[in-house]
């Protein structure tokens, strides 16, 4: 990855889903605007809050869909990223582990 490029692999998949109540929703249906989380697989040389393995929140409208080796993947840069989950965040006391 180069300068402030992070790659990332979605959770879950574009197929029907089911809300919390159990309802199935198609995968035609449409979706209002909302952000998605996705694991961090590799980072630029020029990212400095995120390393490999945190879990990212992002906007799935401005992102870049690669393929390598028969797996998608989406390329970001860093200032697209809205929030980050991960452990070593959280060992700060009594935060919550993300950071916006």
């Amino acid at each position: 990855m180069l300068h402030d490029r992070v790659l990332v692999r979605t959770e879950g998949g574009e197929g029907e889903r089911r809300s919390t109540g159990g309802i199935l929703i198609p995968a035609t249906a449409e979706l209002s605007k909302r952000c998605s989380w996705a694991e961090v697989v590799a980072v630029g040389q020029n990212v400095r809050s995120i390393e490999p393995g945190d879990r990212v929140l992002f906007d799935p409208e401005d992102r870049a869909e690669v393929e390598v080796r028969g797996t998608l993947y989406v390329l970001l840069r860093e200032r697209d990223i809205h929030a980050v989950a991960a452990e070593r965040i959280g060992d700060t006391g009594g935060s919550t582990g993300l950071y916006l």
